[in-house]
């Protein structure tokens, strides 16, 4: 049913990730003199203003979670299927945390690197799609002791 904590869960998730998208993730900071630089998903901004494209592979990893969170959410009527949609966005979200590293590594040449409160979002949303997941098992399970007794 759409009222059960996993779609809580969910929900709660697919708006962490849409937060996560709109905000700065990563602070370069040089050592000497120069303007800061401010990683988004989409791009990094550096000190002119002027916009990198170079590190679009998290905002299209992240955004592919968005449509399988927002599925995963209405398709309580086939709780194996939304299990499976729940294990690819957590791969989907592992994977952006390996991307965002090596990016952030080869961004950071010469500069002092501080994480932004918004690269620690994807990481809630992990933890709150693996409690949905884990609610989802535990109905799947219900319904399978349930068909068990009739």
């Amino acid at each position: 049913m759409i009222q059960r904590k996993q779609t809580v869960f969910l929900f709660l998730s697919l708006i962490a990730t849409l937060i996560c998208l709109s905000m700065p993730i990563a602070l370069f900071e040089p050592q000497g003199m120069g303007g800061e630089n401010r990683m988004l998903n989409l791009w990094v901004i550096d000190g002119n203003g002027t916009k990198d494209f170079s590190v679009w592979p998290l905002f299209a990893i992240l955004l592919s979670t968005v449509p399988l969170q927002l599925f995963a959410i209405f398709d309580y009527h086939h709780r194996k299927r939304q299990i499976t949609t729940c294990n690819i966005a957590l791969i989907l979200i592992i994977v952006w945390y390996i991307a965002y590293g090596v990016l952030s590594k080869s961004l950071s040449s010469g500069m002092l690197y501080h994480a932004q409160l918004a690269s620690f979002l994807p990481l809630l949303s992990l933890i709150l799609i693996f409690l949905a997941r884990r609610g989802i098992k535990a109905d799947e399970a219900l319904v399978r002791a349930a068909d068990r007794i009739r």
